[in-house]
């Protein structure tokens, strides 16, 4: 794909009702693509994010909003969509996967075996009937936790094997994946969002949310969260179960 006039392009976009996935929505429409959003009811104990994906899809004028039932839960193997506990720590603290950010070997419980792979197939998939060569989605390598499938060689390695593997990689132009958040930092796409309008408090980005859905603010997610805004001098909306502290 090269970048010829992308007004009124379709694209696929991979909406999770998350931070980084809402701004990369805004983004995307803001650029003028039409937004086929996609959203996936993995078996993620944090299903209050796919209301606000949603919302979030309607908010910036998406052609449509599909959600997939995947069940991830049958495989389990993370503490996303099993029994297994949410690794927290102290509000104030580093966020436990941080050093894996860095660091290769250590990948945190809350990793979901294949999950962006699947995603990104889906994604693909739809995008080939559709007749969208864009594909967008929201993983960042600055701030995030570590995850194998959030980094470039990855994405680099799908974008190849998605053009080799489909009639429109083979016939046609092919697809793009989009990561315009890959690498900015937590700090860096909230102003990045704020600038574009999004409204955060209607994201969610914690693992282990009550019965209200008030976040942790103890989970990696949300101390990272937190810490993004306390960088970007920027109040979270958010109403956590933790009480707020000075450094995360």
């Amino acid at each position: 794909m090269t970048d010829n006039n992308q007004q009124d392009q379709a694209a696929v976009v991979l909406l999770s009702g998350g931070l980084d996935s809402t701004t990369v929505l805004a983004w995307a429409s803001g650029a003028g693509y039409r937004c086929h959003c996609l959203s996936f009811d993995y078996g993620q104990r944090h299903t209050h994010e796919l209301e606000l994906a949603r919302q979030n899809a309607a908010r910036w004028g998406a052609v449509q909003h599909l959600v997939l039932k995947l069940g991830l839960e049958a495989i389990g193997g993370s503490a996303l969509t099993s029994e297994l506990a949410v690794p927290k720590g102290d509000p104030a603290g580093t966020p436990p996967a941080e050093s894996a950010a860095t660091d290769a070997e250590q990948i945190p419980v809350t990793y979901v075996p294949g999950r962006n792979i699947i995603f990104l197939s889906c994604a693909v998939a739809w995008a080939e009937v559709l007749g969208a060569g864009e594909i967008f989605i929201g993983v960042n390598a600055v701030d995030y936790s570590g995850y194998p499938d959030c980094r470039p060689d990855f994405l680099e390695s799908f974008s190849r094997t998605a053009n080799l593997g489909t009639k429109a990689g083979r016939e046609g132009p092919g697809f793009r994946i989009q990561a315009p958040l890959l690498a900015l930092s937590k700090a860096e796409i909230i102003k990045k969002g704020l600038a574009l309008g999004v409204d955060y408090a209607l994201t969610h980005s914690c693992y282990d949310p009550d019965e209200h859905h008030r976040p942790c603010g103890r989970c990696d997610a949300c101390r990272l969260r937190r810490r993004g805004f306390a960088a970007a001098g920027v109040d979270d909306p958010l109403d956590y179960q933790s009480p707020a502290a000075t450094t995360y």
